[in-house]
């Protein structure tokens, strides 16, 4: 029986896997690392109000055999590059290698279609930087998962995400071969596929692009 640890668990992906994790008999305890408390409750759930931004606060809270990363923001929510950074670099990263040195053996986390640390747009190169970084920590079993557009209700509207979502719907079925995994994914469909995954423990490292994770989610 295995204790799950989520970061951006109030989120859209985030509550999905949330969902799901507490759903699965694998997981005896699913535990949720939030800044504010979390009126979600269930008889498995543990809800950990912490400091991100606090080495002392993450490391008591940070115990268990999985951990799984949905935490992200958009530059404008964040209001800046610098802010957005410190969110998607600098929670994950941190946390990691909090996780790294207590042996917690796999870290599952979302990135994006697209990522590359040496991208010329600041989002994917962002991204393609947290996993190179996360990759080279080394644990047992690193799985990055990189959906594309995701397909569901979130709380805040997005303009850009509605528009690109709209336009890859649009052209569903043109997108085949190599652009297949530019096709939207439902975010429940990648929350199911990173239990699978976590269930799975294969270790290495791994990264699912959104075709992959389509058929892994099902």
């Amino acid at each position: 029986m295995k204790t799950a640890i989520v970061i951006g668990a109030t989120g859209l992906t985030g509550t999905h896997l949330v969902s799901a994790l507490l759903q699965d008999n694998y997981f005896s305890k699913v535990k949720v690392l939030v800044r504010h408390p979390w009126a979600h409750q269930h008889p498995g759930l543990e809800s950990v109000i912490v400091d991100f931004d606090d080495e002392e606060s993450l490391s008591a809270a940070i115990t268990g055999d999985v951990f799984f990363s949905c935490i992200g923001t958009t530059i404008k929510k964040a209001g800046t590059q610098e802010n957005f950074r410190a969110v998607d670099y600098g929670i994950t990263t941190r946390c990691a290698a909090i996780a790294r040195r207590k042996d917690i053996p796999q870290f599952l986390m979302i990135s994006s279609i697209g990522a590359n640390p040496k991208s010329s747009n600041f989002y994917l190169r962002t991204k393609g930087q947290t996993e190179e970084a996360v990759l080279a920590m080394g644990f047992v079993g690193t799985y990055i998962f990189r959906p594309s557009f995701l397909i569901g209700q979130r709380k805040e509207f997005r303009f850009g995400e509605w528009l690109g979502k709209y336009l890859i719907q649009l052209f569903y079925f043109l997108l085949q071969g190599r652009w297949k995994k530019y096709r939207g994914i439902k975010a429940s469909t990648v929350a199911h596929a990173m239990v699978r995954v976590a269930k799975q423990f294969d270790p290495g490292m791994h990264i699912f692009e959104s075709d992959a994770i389509q058929n892994l989610g099902i």
